[in-house]
């Protein structure tokens, strides 16, 4: 992994203990210009975390507490009238920065949920007829509760499909949670962050991540993972085609934030749990369980 990597890596693992490697699997995720579902319990560090790498990236964000009377207008933004310029003026909503982390995002209803399709899917909002180009970058991260909890929606498998990836935290070790008792407060130390790099050394990054060598025959173990979800009938729906190219963009990213030049059977499968566990579910909510039948009879030919 090349200095600056290595650099943010540090810097976040400061303020969240014992995860380095849900942080790299983030970082993995925004390289390959994708967007990230967090899904745990309360107060285990994922709103802490979206903080950590907005202001690492230095982009800016906004959080979006995501309840049961949010409407898609406080998303998108809405046109009123304006008896000045005797027009109607559109008036951006929060959707409108580089980062924005849903909060909570399955405790909002369907209708609002679905407010963020187009945009994470597209980079732009449609607001009566007239489209409005959101900035570059654009990434989503949003926090989800489990859905046995009180008061939440499940998310629909069109809106799990936009999120890249999904991950974990989990509880703290004992050491990382000592350490967490004994420190600094993590809103001090988030907010002592300094921007590490910018779009443009982002954009560099994704570029060397895209050039990574995939083989025939790595591409022929990608396409029997995804064949064996569609054919084995262990999952009600198999991998998408859209689905497999993010397992293969994830797979080149996680390669080159490793240091290698070409991808390796490895690397597809440290990313395939965060890849496809929220696309296949199979009423399972621990996305390794959810792949273990695909490592065990998937051989790397």
């Amino acid at each position: 992994m090349n200095k600056l990597l290595e650099q943010i890596l540090d810097a976040i693992n400061q303020v969240i203990l014992g995860k380095e490697h849900q942080i790299k699997m983030a970082i993995c995720c925004l390289i390959s210009n994708g967007h990230l579902l967090i899904e745990d319990i309360p107060g285990v560090g994922k709103t802490t975390l979206s903080h950590a790498l907005a202001k690492i990236l230095g982009l800016n964000y906004q959080r979006v507490q995501f309840t049961n009377d949010l409407l898609p207008a406080d998303i998108i933004g809405c046109t009123i009238y304006d008896a000045e310029e005797s027009s109607m003026i559109f008036h951006k909503g929060s959707i409108f920065h580089q980062m924005i982390l849903a909060d909570e995002i399955n405790r909002a209803t369907p209708k609002t949920q679905s407010a963020l399709l187009e945009a994470m899917e597209e980079k732009r909002v449609t607001v009566e007829g007239k489209t409005y180009m959101l900035p570059s970058p654009f990434f989503v991260i949003a926090t989800q509760n489990p859905s046995q909890q009180i008061g939440t929606f499940p998310l629909p498998e069109s809106q799990l499909d936009r999120f890249l990836m999904r991950i974990k935290l989990g509880y703290p070790d004992r050491i990382a949670e000592r350490n967490l008792l004994t420190g600094q407060d993590r809103h001090i130390m988030v907010d002592n962050l300094r921007q590490h790099i910018d779009y443009k050394k982002l954009d560099e990054m994704r570029t060397q991540a895209r050039k990574i060598y995939c083989s025939d025959a790595l591409l022929d173990y990608l396409q029997a993972l995804i064949s064996y979800t569609r054919e084995s009938g262990k999952y009600v729906n198999g991998l998408s085609p859209r689905a497999g190219l993010a397992l293969l963009t994830s797979a080149k990213t996680w390669a080159f934030m490793n240091g290698e030049e070409t991808v390796l059977p490895d690397h597809i499968q440290a990313v395939l749990p965060a890849v496809a566990g929220h696309r296949l579910n199979a009423g399972i909510t621990d996305s390794e369980k959810i792949v273990e039948p695909l490592l065990e009879n998937v051989p790397v030919s």
